[in-house]
């Protein structure tokens, strides 16, 4: 796969499903990977605000009936450049479509629902989605550049082979530096990971990286392991 390919893949549309109920998150996620959504998923509010702080999404799916916080109250806290919202509940009152309204959210869909009806709904938001313009940028650590833009690493103004994977765990890394990154999230770019090589399959990606840019990759300067927390990219970060 390509650098170009990877490009393409990251900017496949990610969706943030937010539902308490263990089948139903599963059942989504399946079925809108198959159509051809990138897809996370949390189970509350809090692990649905942790996601936020580390990924750019398209769309929120957001059921209502929640434990601690509602779905309702979770949306109301959302900045005015979130995501647009599509409210999931098992309630058709109309007040209860008002409220959710209300907070902001573009769209209702009463369960149970049809799962394609929910994937029109979700690419009509796409469609009428205003327009973000992202600012390209660079990262620039020691005499390393990296373009986040079109993925691509240099050396000394020398191009530095990357292999798609790689590629894109250092846009992860780079659009966050200076912040730690867990590996759940970088691991979230490996398709069909399990769980348990999970842990492994990050840390391998994270050498392979180390061994192209430190000094010593044993003991690593730019991207340093943080205990608990994941992995930080020491770098510079500027636009373009």
């Amino acid at each position: 796969m390509t650098l170009l390919e990877t490009a393409s893949i990251i900017d496949i549309p990610h969706v943030l499903v937010v539902d308490d109920d263990t089948r139903l998150r599963d059942l989504l996620q399946h079925f809108l990977s198959d159509q051809g959504f990138r897809v996370s998923v949390a189970a509350d509010a809090d692990a649905a605000r942790h996601q936020m702080c580390f990924f750019e999404f398209d769309a929120l799916v957001l059921d209502v009936m929640m434990p601690r916080e509602t779905g309702v109250e979770f949306a109301a806290t959302l900045p005015a450049n979130a995501p647009p919202v599509l409210m999931l509940t098992a309630m058709g009152e109309a007040q209860d479509r008002i409220a959710g309204l209300e907070t902001g959210a573009r769209d209702y869909l009463v369960k149970p629902f049809e799962p394609r009806e929910l994937v029109l709904r979700l690419r009509n938001l796409l469609i009428s989605k205003p327009a973000i313009v992202k600012t390209s940028g660079v990262c620039r650590f020691g005499a390393f550049m990296f373009d986040l833009q079109s993925l691509q690493l240099a050396q000394d103004n020398q191009p530095v082979y990357l292999t798609s994977s790689e590629a894109a765990y250092l846009k992860m890394l780079a659009e966050q530096c200076g912040q730690p990154v867990s590996r759940e999230n970088l691991a979230e770019l490996n398709s069909g990971v399990q769980d348990k090589q999970m842990e492994r399959s990050v840390d391998v990606q994270i050498n392979r990286l180390r061994k192209k840019i430190e000094p010593i990759p044993g003991k690593p300067i730019y991207i340093q392991t943080m205990r608990g927390a994941g992995y930080v990219l020491h770098a510079r970060k500027e636009t373009k």
